[in-house]
């Protein structure tokens, strides 16, 4: 039942949801290509990130000092129906703006 509501927790905000859909489009993003894409602070987006990946929608990777985040998968039949469900939603992603030094 905790995940279930860390589930629900974790969609039942704007921002969580546009970032969601925007690691979705652009699959595996460094933490500063949300910051950079969003125009938002560090703190911030790792919040975010950490609230979906609690929620069982993200894995992260870990590359020296860069983490790079992208859909879990497999995803249960659940979170690929939100996924779904979000991508059908009118709401304006920003695009990839990345300025990080990655390694990817």
């Amino acid at each position: 039942m905790d995940i279930f509501l860390k589930t629900v927790g974790a969609i039942n905000d704007e921002t969580r949801i546009k970032i969601l859909n925007f690691i979705n489009m652009n699959g595996k993003v460094c933490v500063c290509d949300i910051e950079n894409s969003f125009n938002m602070i560090q703190s911030r987006v790792s919040r975010h990130l950490k609230i979906l990946k609690d929620a069982g929608f993200l894995k992260v990777e870990r590359d020296g000092r860069w983490a790079y985040y992208s859909i879990r998968v497999p995803l249960d039949r659940f979170r690929q129906s939100v996924l779904e469900e979000i991508s059908f939603l009118s709401f304006e992603i920003p695009p990839l703006y990345s300025s990080c030094q990655t390694k990817q």
